[in-house]
């Protein structure tokens, strides 16, 4: 006697019927074309969705095809470090690379995943941005996985990300300034909505709960990781009547703008002022002085993406999907005690 028969496969006539549009826009949104009006996209995803539609025949065997790296920016020293990173798997690997950027977004727009889909990457590495929970239903959909290279610690589970710890960093290079005898010490953080910039500065603040000393609210700024960012706060943090004798920068590049704010001012450092940095980029052993900075092993931190990125590509269960480094405390030149009070 036969078994009762399954539930009948999900097609693209199932999903058109149901959601009352024709087999051609459900096509069209399944291979990301942009000419679907926004509510009728959104009920197509849902309804694809809930069938838990999977195209077939779409993935690539690992070794053959592109990796997509998309950056939330471009900034020069530090996406180098990401870039060589990947480079370094994929070239192994015989992946070609595609870069893109997101103009400064931490989120891509609809019509740039579907420009990216209609590329058929192997796989997607994203960094410091993430796909929303439909973007990533969509991408899983397609059979393109994806791994954020981040630094923040707080991803969902549901999202493969390799980071470092921040708030460690932040705790280290205060640490340092306080164990130096510094008291009056700044942070300049970088964006306020961005998690790593948030744990940085609780780093900061940590170190001197451990001490028992208040952080000056009026000393605690936030801007771009650039290093114009930290020439404008430096400027205006050394021109206060009780001005800080230490500034800890959110990253290399804001840590080089400080030092022109402090030769601006007639500052010498570190007998005037310490500067310590953040990501330990090759320039910094190159700068006058040399930087103090919080190593973040970046090239590391891609690599390691990039290697999660084809496992799952290879259809290979991940021992974890989050990945945290360790940062580490670089002493050069660019940090000493405090100057005498007279």
């Amino acid at each position: 006697m036969s078994g009762a028969p399954g539930p009948a496969a999900t097609t693209i006539a199932t999903i058109a019927n149901e959601v009352g549009v024709s087999v051609a826009t459900v096509s069209k949104v399944l291979n990301g074309h942009a000419d679907v009006a926004p509510r009728t996209r959104a009920r197509v995803e849902e309804s694809l969705e809930r069938h838990k539609y999977r195209r077939r025949g779409r993935r690539q065997a690992a070794g053959a095809g592109h990796v997509d790296l998309v950056f939330h920016e471009i900034d020069v020293g530090w996406a180098v470090e990401i870039l060589h990173g990947v480079e370094s798997v994929t070239a192994a690997a015989g992946l070609g690379l595609t870069v893109s950027q997101l103009g400064g977004a931490h989120r891509p727009s609809a019509r740039f995943v579907d420009a990216l889909l209609a590329r058929r990457p192997l796989g997607v590495l994203l960094v410091l941005c993430h796909p929303t929970a439909a973007q990533r239903q969509q991408l899983r959909r397609e059979g393109v996985p994806f791994v954020v290279v981040d630094n923040d610690s707080a991803t969902s589970a549901a999202v493969p990300t390799v980071g470092s710890n921040n708030w460690n960093g932040g705790l280290l290079a205060t640490r340092h300034l306080l164990e130096l005898g510094h008291r009056r010490i700044a942070v300049i953080s970088g964006p306020r909505d961005v998690l790593c910039s948030q744990a940085r500065t609780a780093g900061f603040r940590s170190a001197h709960e451990e001490a028992g000393l208040p952080v000056d609210p009026e000393l605690v700024r936030y801007g771009t990781f650039s290093a114009d960012a930290g020439r404008r706060h430096g400027l205006h943090l050394l021109s206060l009547p009780d001005r800080p004798t230490a500034v800890f920068a959110g990253s290399d590049m804001q840590a080089i703008g400080v030092l022109r704010a402090a030769r601006q001012r007639g500052l010498r450092v570190p007998e005037d002022l310490s500067v310590i940095g953040y990501d330990n980029l090759p320039l910094a052993a190159w700068t006058e002085p040399a930087l103090t900075t919080v190593n973040q092993p970046l090239r590391d931190m891609a690599g390691i993406a990039t290697q999660m990125l084809l496992d799952l590509a290879r259809a290979n269960e991940l021992a974890t999907s989050r990945i945290d480094l360790v940062t580490e405390l670089v002493v050069r030149e660019s940090t000493a005690p405090p100057p005498a009070r007279a």
